[in-house]
């Protein structure tokens, strides 16, 4: 019992002694004041806590110490609260960024079926086949029956006119 009350009473002399000196210390290294008050308020919790006997002439160095590792802790996790802050930025901005796309597919999509309804007739079936049906161009000539050239020549003057077509959409 004589043993406690002893090392209570020296860790609050090192209390009262250097409580201002601790706290400079830590908020030079942390600049939050809240996080170095509770750092410092936690130092002192841990001095409490040990079970063996305080040295007078250690406890500066044992103080420190513990201190020095709650500044690492505290880093440690601000560092993984941060990169948990940047994932769930980068998740709500996909999601975010995914709803837009639909919607501007559905538009794409409108505007595509307005320029193909200005192809001519072969033109637009052999250009739907191509880019919806994703037929290439051998299947197309076998499916139509028609030459696998005509079918090639067609398929590059439709992409010319939506090119046209797109490019003055979007702009």
């Amino acid at each position: 019992m004589e043993n406690h009350e002893v090392r209570y009473s020296t860790i609050k002399k090192y209390y009262i002694d250097h409580f201002y000196e601790l706290r400079n210390y830590v908020r030079s290294r942390i600049r939050d004041v809240e996080a170095s008050d509770d750092i410092v308020q936690n130092v002192f919790i841990r001095l409490l806590s040990i079970d063996g006997s305080v040295c007078t002439e250690t406890l500066s160095k044992l103080v420190y110490t513990i201190a020095r590792n709650l500044i690492f802790d505290y880093y440690r996790h601000k560092k993984f609260e941060n990169e948990y802050a940047v994932y769930i930025c980068s998740m709500s901005c996909a999601s975010q960024y995914s709803a837009s796309m639909s919607c501007s597919i559905d538009e794409i999509h409108e505007m595509l079926e307005c320029g193909m309804e200005k192809l001519n007739e072969k033109q637009r079936i052999i250009y739907r086949m191509n880019v919806c049906d994703g037929l290439a161009v051998s299947e197309i000539s076998e499916t139509l029956k028609m030459n696998y050239k005509s079918v090639e020549n067609r398929l590059g003057l439709a992409r010319r006119e939506m090119r046209k077509y797109m490019t003055k959409m979007l702009a």
